[in-house]
């Protein structure tokens, strides 16, 4: 058998040992076959079949395109940095595409060790927008407006979200990074990656306090609108749950806390609550884009993972 070290040269020179002994045999040497001469080059029967019956001149054919190229081109290299900031342009992508286009067959590794030399490297997708100078300044101005707030009052608080769960999860989450040198080589349209259409999901309202979770599953065929989410969620689900004292430690001192989504934000919705005496804060105090702010969205978090 070959070493693991083959190489070019020597294969050369057992398809020519292969021809020698294959012309000794015809010249008497009856004890020479394909076995005999396979255990003396160290190769298996097969080689030794496809060869020993061809010309000198075949041995040294150029196969300078044939197996797996150790070393990049120009073009290819060209096309690994085209494919920078981009996504689904993994190692095992770039290989297929470098086949398809160059004819040229190069290992993973190759591409990877070429990307770690000119400095290209991976980037997780962005799952929403950077928070602004402006969110960044109305999550301080938060923060200090509760700074002498007690532990008995953040257990009046009621945070509430909503979110899809996706039936059908991407089968390979390595396809979402993008490699690139830096951030401000990834294309914009690239950054930010909204859900496939059409994926069969379940939509999904939730609600707690230091008492009790409730949680309110859409109707089918209905969507997040503004007045789905005042006549079913609000008014059948939130404002019940809200006054019985069976929920809450004070009905009275009650905090909705929502998560600042269009429905919410509503001048309608926040009348509503308004003129069902929800205590909740409004706009001008509860800042936009502020996952870690309610605890609500981490539990949708966890049920999403382990749903999907």
């Amino acid at each position: 058998m070959a070493g693991t070290y083959d190489t070019k040269q020597q294969r050369i020179i057992d398809k020519i040992k292969c021809i020698a002994f294959r012309e000794t045999r015809d010249g008497g040497a009856t004890f020479i076959n394909r076995q005999w001469i396979a255990d003396k080059i160290h190769r298996t029967t097969r080689f030794v079949t496809e060869w020993w019956e061809k010309s000198y001149d075949n041995c040294f054919a150029d196969y300078s395109k044939s197996g797996r190229k150790l070393k990049l081109s120009d073009e290819n290299r060209n096309l690994i940095h085209s494919a920078s900031g981009k996504q689904r342009k993994s190692t095992y992508v770039m290989v297929k595409e470098i086949a398809e286009k160059h004819k040229e067959y190069v290992v993973p590794k190759t591409i990877a060790n070429y990307r770690h030399r000119e400095g290209i490297k991976p980037f997780h997708v962005i799952p929403r927008p950077l928070k602004t100078e402006t969110h960044i300044s109305d999550r301080l101005w938060f923060c200090d407006w509760l700074k002498d707030w007690t532990q008995e009052d953040f257990l009046h608080l009621a945070p509430s979200d909503e979110f899809y769960v996706w039936i059908v999860r991407r089968p390979n989450y390595r396809n979402d990074r993008v490699w690139a040198k830096s951030i401000e080589d990834i294309e914009d349209d690239e950054r930010y990656r909204e859900m496939v259409k059409n994926q069969a999901c379940i939509g999904i309202f939730i609600i707690f306090t230091a008492k009790k979770l409730h949680w309110v599953l859409k109707d089918k065929g209905e969507s997040w609108s503004g007045q789905y989410f005042r006549d079913t969620i609000l008014m059948q689900h939130v404002f019940p749950f809200l006054k019985d004292e069976e929920n809450v430690i004070d009905v009275d001192d009650v905090i909705f806390v929502h998560d600042k989504a269009p429905c919410m934000r509503a001048n309608m919705t926040q009348h509503l609550l308004q003129d069902n005496n929800i205590n909740f804060w409004g706009n001008d105090t509860w800042p936009g884009n502020s996952p870690d702010l309610n605890a609500a969205e981490h539990i949708g978090a966890i049920i999403k993972n382990e749903v999907e």
